[in-house]
């Protein structure tokens, strides 16, 4: 059910990926809503030009993989360690992955619009060499990314959501019932 203009003009955010039809149906649905790169997606598109650099250089094992594209907070000391051994291997793909953690600690930062845009530019001016097409997508998407620093909002409940309800129908081998689907998921999130 399409809910009335007034309703929608009240949607102040609204937080997506990059593709590139979201802020275009978001600008027409929700006339006053800023849109909001998720900063998720955003991360995702710089560790896939990581990633490239990790095979480009070599560096082949999963635990590693893991390790390098993992948000450096969330590793343990023998994690650390073992990552450490890891950037030794390749100049070029240690700086690479500063850049990376630089990037992420943007986002993690607490900025105001106008500073974080700054420090993203400037992190872009250094990313061209090693981040191609992430840079590349990044300025075409600056203000939506920047926009995340306004209130912080991302799209992580929403993909929780999604998530949990493709996990259902993986258990569920698929549903030839719609019923039965729908019952599955109003179980799975009511108290």
């Amino acid at each position: 059910m399409e809910q009335p203009i007034e309703v929608r003009e009240q949607v102040e955010e609204v937080s997506v990926d990059m593709w590139g039809g979201f802020p275009k149906v978001i600008k027409k649905v929700f006339p006053n809503a800023k849109v909001i790169i998720d900063r998720f997606h955003v991360m995702k598109v710089v560790n896939k030009d990581l990633n490239k650099l990790r095979r480009a250089a070599a560096i082949t094992d999963r635990k590693n993989k893991f390790l390098l594209l993992s948000n450096r907070l969330n590793l343990n000391s023998l994690q650390i360690e073992r990552l450490e051994l890891t950037r030794e291997k390749s100049e070029c793909w240690r700086i690479a992955y500063e850049m990376k953690e630089k990037f992420r600690e943007i986002d993690e930062t607490n900025l105001t619009f106008q500073k974080g845009q700054k420090k993203i530019k400037e992190w872009l001016n250094y990313a061209q060499v090693f981040f191609r097409e992430s840079a590349s997508t990044i300025e075409n998407h600056l203000e939506g990314i920047c926009n995340y620093f306004l209130h912080r909002t991302t799209s992580g409940v929403m993909e929780g959501i999604k998530n949990r309800i493709k996990l259902i129908m993986r258990q569920g081998y698929g549903f030839s019932n719609f019923n039965n689907f729908r019952n599955r998921v109003l179980a799975c999130f009511s108290d």
